[in-house]
This record gives C-alpha cells, sequence and structure tokens, in this order.
C-alpha cells in the first residue's frame, strides 16, 4: 500500500480516523508514529500528504491523518481493455493489476469459450470488483478508478455498443496468436488512445474475430508462445506501454 486512498465522505475537518485495513498497514507495516506524514488521496480525486495527528498501536488499530491535498488526479491512462470475461479467480488478479498498470476503461464480454458459469460470480457486482481496483492503485499511488462496463452478451455488445465508442480510439488492436502482425507493423506512428482486445482461454473464435475485423479492429501477436489472460494483459500492456514511449 504504497497510498493511503480515502473517500471524499471520510474527510472531516481536515481530518480523516482510520480504524479499518488502513490503519493496520500504517502501523503494522508502515510501523508510523505520531508527526509521520504519508501519501494520501481522495479516491478520483486529488493527492497530498496526510500527517499522523494520533494512534491506536494495538488492537483494534487506529489512526488519525490531518490532510492536505495539492496534486491533482492523474490524467486518464491512455490505453483500455476490452475482454472476454475469464474465470473469476483470474479477474481478480487482472482487476488489481489493470489498475496498477494504468488502465483507464476496462469492457468485460462474452466469447463463445467462455464458461457460462463465469457470469453467476459474485465478482462481476461492484462492491465486489472495486476493492481489487483500488489494491492496484494503492500500489501504483494512483487515485483514478478504471471505469468498469460489462456486457453479458456478445452480439449486442460488437453491434450495438461497441461502434458508439471506437471514435474516440486511434488505435483498435486485438491480441491473437496466429495474427503475423507485430506491434511494430500495427502501431506505425504515436498513437492517441487504445483499445486493446484480449480473448478468453482458448482464444477467440472466427466469428469473433472477423466481427472485430468489422468493427476495425487489427490483429497482432506477440509471438508463437500462449500465455494466460492474466499475464497476457500484463505482458500486453508493457509492450503497448514501451511501442508508445517509442515515438517520444
Amino acid at each position: 500500500m504504497n497510498i493511503i486512498l480515502i473517500e471524499q465522505q471520510e474527510v472531516q475537518g481536515g481530518r480523516v480516523f482510520l480504524t479499518d485495513r488502513r490503519a493496520t498497514h500504517l502501523i503494522k507495516v508502515l510501523q508510523v508514529r505520531f508527526g509521520d506524514t504519508v501519501r494520501v488521496g481522495i479516491i478520483d480525486g486529488p493527492r497530498g500528504c496526510g500527517k499522523v495527528a494520533a494512534l491506536g498501536a494495538k488492537f483494534p488499530f487506529q489512526v488519525e491523518l490531518d490532510v492536505e491535498f495539492a496534486e491533482e488526479m492523474a490524467e486518464r491512462p491512455p490505453i483500455d481493455l476490452l475482454l472476454a470475461l475469464p474465470r473469476p479467480i483470474m479477474l481478480k488478479r487482472i482487476f488489481s493489476q489493470a489498475a496498477a498498470l494504468g488502465v483507464g476503461t476496462l469492457f468485460i464480454t462474452n466469447a463463445q469459450r467462455v464458461e457460462k458459469s463465469f457470469w453467476s460470480a459474485t465478482l462481476l457486482n461492484e462492491e465486489e470488483y472495486r476493492p481489487h481496483l483500488l489494491q492496484g492503485l494503492e500500489q501504483a499511488v494512483d487515485t483514478r478508478v478504471p471505469e468498469v462496463f460489462i456486457y453479458e452478451r456478445f452480439k449486442p455488445f460488437i453491434e450495438d455498443v461497441l461502434p458508439g465508442r471506437i471514435a474516440q480510439y486511434s488505435h483498435l488492436l486485438i491480441a491473437h496468436p496466429d495474427s503475423p502482425g507485430t506491434l511494430k507493423t500495427v502501431i506505425t506512428e504515436r498513437p492517441g488512445r487504445i483499445l486493446l482486445a484480449v480473448g478468453p482461454e482458448g482464444g477467440w473464435i472466427d466469428y469473433e474475430i472477423d466481427r472485430f475485423a468489422e468493427c476495425g479492429f487489427v490483429a497482432f501477436s506477440l509471438g508463437k508462445r500462449i500465455l494466460k489472460v492474466d499475464t497476457a494483459v500484463v505482458a500486453l500492456h508493457g509492450r503497448l506501454s514501451e511501442r508508445r514511449e517509442s515515438f517520444s
């Protein structure tokens, strides 16, 4: 936890009173003392610092912080992710990793090779997945929570939803191991916003690849190795970021 994230309503008169896992982390891990300062941030708001004004160092742990905010919220990350719903245990990791790496928007939809049982997972409820996003932000010292949109039916998503959103992107990319394209061939100039589509375990079927192509998506591959979805998300984001920076 490299930043203490705070809901706006928790700030009362410039002070925050913590009694949950944040207080435990401050006392047990960071071993704060009276007068110490730590990084703090309002969720979807500015960042700043908090000075320890009081603490209870024995269970139940309590920490009071005097907080000030000066740094504006970071800009929206330039990479968005379109994901075929993976198994829930993998999705937990992806939520956290995507937030830590920097993803502006996360679209989750269906695919032929997505198991139907995945759609009954409680993780798809905002109150369940939001903590994982916040954990990623805590790691990355960010306050901007990625937007999450979930569409259970592939055809309505690809036909009715996606066409209204793609105008904001300079590049629409779909990761597909069988593609001859590489990032160097599909991104030949400094990109604006990028929407990256990553398939399920087993990959996209030909019908889905064709529908994405009709929307303007260009397929590319990182090589012959087939990665698990959560590994692929991290590897693809890193390679895309590197490619963007190569035009600086």
